[in-house]
């Protein structure tokens, strides 16, 4: 039974109750017993069957992965139900209503109560219904919701209207139906015309989601488990929590919007409470999650009282996870280097001291190493033809929008074309990742001057999953023009003309040398080099001074404890000078400030080193096969001369088994330990295992097996582990 669904079972028998309340707001009846009329044909007590043909409309309906009992359906699609009556059904003599119900004041005019009329007085309603076919005392009904209909959890009744007023049968929750989003059908709101598109937007359980750094891409897995038991009921209860008019709920863009107020905690007790201190106590570090189905039923079980704690990542998971399972596409994005602090104002400010060094104490704004939110795919009658598809929807709170935090949704296009006055939140997200980075320099007096701006350093790269497969997609060019390229400018010059405010106006003397710092990709606790390249693109000498500040950082950014101070071109650091600083998901950004003695110019530039973490070794016993036991074991060892403690292993995987949480108090240096799982897989197809090791000290160590289930048991298909991240 789901996690909406009452006790009271009826086993699809329902009798009638006499009613003879006004139609626009009817009784929800409970399960009471009374006789219906008495009249020539009827002969006593009228007693019923209702079947919901829940495995054929499912089915039908591409609902059929949902693990619950009850009938779903999709909007403007038939579905087939068959009623029994006492008696054979006769259209010209026999008038039957069909009553669909949602809320708790059902009012016609509002569409929460829907009536769809078979036999003599057919009329038009919002829902179409017709007679399919009568056996005996069986009539079979075929109705189709409306394409705009509200979606959501409907309580079904089946009326007989006599003389004597209307009796209508009592309330059964084994009748209830589940209507949702259709994106198969060209009317409704969220339709998609490829295949290809829907089955990985809709229908796909599981994907990756992007991190690390632009020159350092990594990635993990996530259990969107849309389909898993009490999710989808979930989804639904938390718009009831929200207070989400129901009016709303067939709309959706005003669904998207609302969940976006609704998924994180910072102004309405909604699903998670964002945390990037460091401290974690109390709840669950946003590294070590595994998918959404564990934070979505631990909300909703624990009475509405927000999930502790999320970052980016885990917000754009959950997100999915939301509107795949209502049937709105979805698509987690990852942007690298992404101005998120940024106010829509196009500058973000990097403070530098008298001698250079990064001043940790003015610079307020930081540019994320990878920021992620989600793409919803619809129509928006609110716009334009040309901005509908796909729309930019963020829940991880950062600035307010019409009072609540939330972003979206926004139209891609209009973000490229630098149209920037439709709702909602344009200005906020083409900030993001068009804007310039500003480097001040303070003097002796503590007066800043602007020494260097870079205008192609933020939202360099935005990515996303690849459909049917485990690689990413570049989509970049779906939200900017190549940099200096004519349609570029024409976009930022639309941009300035809706409103933002741009630095094109600042021209600064040119240094004519150009610096990079390199770095080697390398592993937590391991030495590194870093070189610091200098191009000199003048014809004459130029004599330049550098100080390289070295900083832990979080992936968002903000700095730690600073670690080095150096002023030279090529150098070796051990890692007993950072291991001491570092903070969780491991970076080092370094900031290197020159001037050019003959001209007095400044250059300025940043490099983040994303430290890799260790290996998390999975491996595979047996044959994956449906129904049969399945060995997976999970090894790890500790490869540092400290302790790790307070150390969780999750293991978790859509169709193979529920989130399960391994603990340990301590790993000692070079200890390993090993979790053991059993699977029985329950399906056949594609699936994928993930595993996440998490502790203060070593955040967020991930891998996964993928492997096909197959039936026969003479195939022995072969896991493929796709790596550690």
């Amino acid at each position: 039974m789901s996690l909406a669904q009452k006790s009271e079972h009826q086993h699809g028998r329902i009798s009638f109750a006499n009613s003879n309340s006004n139609e626009s707001n009817p009784p929800d009846y409970e399960a009471v017993d009374v006789l219906g009329p008495r009249g020539p044909q009827d002969g006593g007590k009228v007693l019923l069957i209702v079947d919901m043909c829940v495995a054929d409309n499912r089915k039908d309906h591409y609902t059929d992965k949902y693990k619950n009992s009850s009938l779903i359906v999709r909007r403007n699609k038939e579905f087939t139900i068959i009623i029994k009556l006492n008696r054979a059904f006769s259209a010209e003599q026999d008038n039957v209503q069909l009553e669909f119900m949602i809320g708790n004041s059902p009012y016609v005019n509002k569409g929460t109560y829907i009536t769809v009329s078979i036999g003599k007085e057919k009329r038009d309603g919002r829902w179409n219904g017709r007679v399919i076919g009568t056996q005996d005392t069986e009539v079979t009904v075929g109705i189709t919701p409306d394409a705009r209909c509200i979606i959501g959890r409907f309580r079904t009744f089946v009326a007989v209207v006599t003389d004597l007023g209307k009796q209508r049968t009592q309330r059964n929750p084994d009748t209830d139906l589940y209507v949702l989003f259709n994106p198969w059908d060209p009317a409704d709101q969220v339709y998609m015309d490829k295949e290809e598109d829907i089955q990985e937007y809709v229908m796909n359980d599981v994907g990756n989601i992007y991190d690390g750094d632009f020159n350092n891409i990594t990635s993990f897995s996530w259990n969107f488990g849309q389909f898993e038991e009490g999710v989808l009921d979930a989804c639904l209860m938390i718009m009831d929590a929200g207070k989400v008019p129901l009016m709303y709920r067939g709309n959706a863009t005003q669904v998207v919007r609302q969940a976006s107020a609704l998924l994180n905690s910072q102004d309405d007790k909604g699903v998670m409470v964002g945390n990037w201190s460091g401290d974690y106590s109390g709840g669950t570090a946003p590294t070590a999650w595994t998918g959404s189905p564990e934070i979505l039923l631990k909300y909703v079980n624990k009475g509405y009282e927000p999930v502790r704690f999320a970052q980016c990542w885990v917000f754009a998971g959950v997100m999915n996870t939301f509107m795949r399972g209502l049937g709105i596409p979805t698509r987690a994005i990852t942007t690298f280097r992404s101005a998120v602090d940024n106010t829509g104002n196009l500058k973000t400010d990097i403070v530098l001291d008298e001698d250079g060094k990064l001043d940790r104490s003015r610079t307020k704004d930081s540019v994320w190493n990878f920021h992620c939110w989600n793409e919803v795919y619809m129509k928006r009658p609110d716009l334009p033809d040309n901005f509908s598809g796909w729309q930019v929807i963020d829940c991880t709170p950062q600035e307010t929008s019409d009072g609540l935090y939330r972003c979206g949704p926004t139209s891609v296009n209009a973000i490229k074309e630098g149209e920037l006055s439709y709702p909602f939140d344009a200005k906020f997200v083409f900030a993001e990742i068009n804007s310039d980075l500003i480097y001040y320099k303070a003097d002796k007096y503590g007066k800043l001057k602007i020494i260097s701006v870079n205008t192609v350093y933020v939202g360099k790269l935005i990515l996303t999953k690849k459909k049917d497969s485990s690689e990413y997609e570049d989509i970049t060019s779906n939200y900017k023009y190549p940099e200096g390229s004519l349609k570029e400018r024409e976009t930022m010059q639309m941009a300035v003309r809706r409103g933002v405010t741009s630095m094109d106006n600042l021209t600064l003397p040119e240094a004519g040398v150009d610096i990079e710092l390199q770095a080697d990709t390398i592993k937590i606790g391991d030495n590194f080099k870093l070189t610091l390249n200098i191009k000199n693109q003048t014809s004459q000498t130029c004599t330049i001074s550098v100080v390289i500040t070295g900083c832990a950082a979080f992936y968002t950014g903000i700095t730690s404890t600073t670690f080095m101070f150096e002023n030279q071109s090529e150098f070796y650091k051990n890692s007993l000078e950072y291991m001491p600083y570092l903070v969780e998901q491991s970076n080092l950004l370094f900031m290197v400030y020159g001037r050019v003695e003959e001209s007095d110019t400044s250059l300025c530039t940043m490099k983040v080193v994303n430290l890799q973490p260790p290996e998390l070794t999975m491996k595979m016993t047996g044959s994956p096969r449906v129904g049969k036991e399945l060995m997976v074991s999970v090894e790890f060892l500790n490869p540092y001369n400290f302790t790790l403690k307070k150390v969780q292993l999750r293991i978790d995987g859509p169709g193979l088994t529920q989130t399960k949480l391994k603990q340990y108090s301590q790993i000692l240096p070079g200890a390993s330990v090993i979790y053991k799982v059993l699977l029985i897989p329950q399906s056949l197809g594609k699936k994928v295992l993930m595993a996440c090791l998490d502790c203060p000290l070593l955040r967020q160590v991930t891998n996964q097996l993928e492997f096909e289930v197959v039936q026969d048991e003479n195939i022995n298909e072969q896991s493929v582990i796709l790596g550690t991240r």
